[in-house]
């Protein structure tokens, strides 16, 4: 009897891996089906847009682009130099290409900041304008090897002042979270949630709302106020050789969000917070999008600082499914966990198909894989979270506190069909090794911790 039971359980695991391995043939479909941008041969100066007088290239850079888009698209050109800007508002067929030697300085003047729809944090509303956003378009890209720097620091956007004590006009006191949470809770109408002038939540640095056919490719971002780059509700989207340094509060490098179709490749991320974070909307906002992240590869990349290198969660109220990760290299203390799955009973969503091979790490402080049902220490709620379906394959680490964490909900079983296979994880200084509360069907086949084999008893 036990014959057939460990010949049942070895089926079983080979048929989940078999699965695996069809998968990633999946990877190579969607692959095909991200489709870049293409331009037209026509290119435009900033400085031939440059008003006499102007301190700022604001006007410049967005006039050239408006001209640029209306002829039929082409190339938007910043030569090598230093220019001061404002927001940047892109249009469809249009490159906004910064040469190397290129820096484009954003000031952080809140009165300069026009008011657009967005989301932060998974919750609709109308904010400052993201240093470049885009609304609607079709084609766009900002490329080339010049810098984007934001110019961040607690001297502005992260002045405690700022993001701690705001009194709103009808006298309400609150942090910036307080007040953006409360239009969530309380289901406020779209014109009730603008938050403008000195009211005005920390921005993002790329946001690119309902556009499809994105490229980034080549440049670097220092100093953001918020997200680096948040695609949202968009598709086909490539990020490519991008370089992301930024050290600051909620400063995750890529945030896609309610995205279909996005490649990120051959990427650097040191981040004050997740590396990659795919999300998909929070709560009630999420609930009425009711639209998945899927479909996200991220290859060939470095990971350095950051709460984990690839984040799904947590507002995660839409789901997610189909998110490939493989060959990348993940190594810093301040690197918390490895791939990170997370949400709660009041977000909800459904995490599944998540496969990841030839992750090499070398140190990172918390976990190979960690699972969050109860992110912010939350048990209850009306929409138990469902992660299932997660392949790890071919990682190798020196030095984790666990090799998996599963902090799930206390008498549910919420995170399952979780395959580890052909891992040597390393340096596992906890001595329980792997804490699995409210996970099922865990299986682990040629994995060692520590340098000894293990599987679960």
């Amino acid at each position: 009897m036990k014959k057939v039971l460990a010949l049942v359980l070895v089926c079983l695991v080979t048929s989940a891996l078999n699965a695996g391995n069809k998968d990633w043939k999946r990877m190579k479909q969607v692959l095909a089906e991200i489709k870049q941008p293409v331009f037209a041969e026509r290119t435009y100066s900033i400085l031939d847009y440059q008003q006499k007088g102007d301190t700022l290239f604001t006007h410049a850079i967005n006039n050239a682009i408006d001209m640029c888009s209306k002829a039929g698209g082409g190339r938007v050109v910043v030569p090598k130099g230093t220019f001061y800007t404002g927001p940047i508002r892109m249009k469809s067929n249009v490159d906004l290409h910064l040469d190397d030697g290129a820096v484009l300085k954003f000031i952080t003047d809140v009165d300069k900041f026009p008011i657009v729809l967005t989301r932060i944090e998974g919750i609709d509303c109308y904010n400052l304008s993201p240093l470049i956003y885009a609304y609607g378009e079709e084609n766009i890209a900002v490329t080339g090897k010049g810098i984007l720097d934001g110019q961040a620091s607690h001297d502005n956007w992260f002045n405690a002042k700022r993001v701690r004590n705001i009194t709103l006009p009808d006298g309400t006191i609150g942090n910036e979270k307080e007040l953006l949470n409360r239009a969530l809770d309380r289901d406020l109408p779209m014109d009730q949630r603008v938050f403008k002038g000195k009211y005005g939540m920390r921005p993002q640095f790329i946001n690119f709302y309902k556009c499809k056919n994105i490229l980034l490719e080549d440049i670097e971002l220092n100093h953001s106020p918020f997200w680096l780059i948040h695609p949202l509700l968009s598709e086909n989207i490539t990020l490519r050789r991008v370089r992301m340094n930024s050290h600051g509060g909620n400063n995750d490098g890529c945030d896609p969000e309610s995205c279909k179709n996005v490649l990120i490749d051959n990427c650097y991320f040191d981040t004050g917070d997740d590396c990659i974070a795919i999300k998909s909307g929070k709560n009630g906002d999420g609930r009425k999008w009711n639209i998945p992240s899927e479909n996200i590869i991220v290859r060939n990349s470095l990971m350095k600082d950051g709460h984990a290198g690839v984040a799904i969660g947590s507002e995660m109220t839409g789901g997610c499914r189909n998110v490939w990760v493989e060959n990348c290299k993940m190594d810093s203390p301040h690197l918390q966990r490895i791939i990170r799955i997370k949400s709660n009973p009041l977000r909800g969503g459904v995490v599944e198909n998540v496969f990841v091979r030839n992750v090499e790490v070398g140190v990172c402080d918390l976990a190979i894989l960690g699972i969050e049902l109860r992110y912010w220490h939350t048990e209850k709620g009306d929409y138990l979270p469902l992660f299932r379906n997660i392949h790890i394959d071919h990682v190798n680490s020196n030095k984790s506190r666990f090799a998996v964490h599963v902090d799930g909900l206390p008498g549910y079983q919420q995170a399952q069909d979780i395959y580890l296979s052909n891992c040597n994880i390393n340096g596992v200084t906890d001595l329980r090794l792997n804490v699995l509360e409210g996970a099922k069907n865990v299986q682990f086949k040629k994995v060692k911790i520590n340098g000894k084999k293990f599987s679960l008893k």
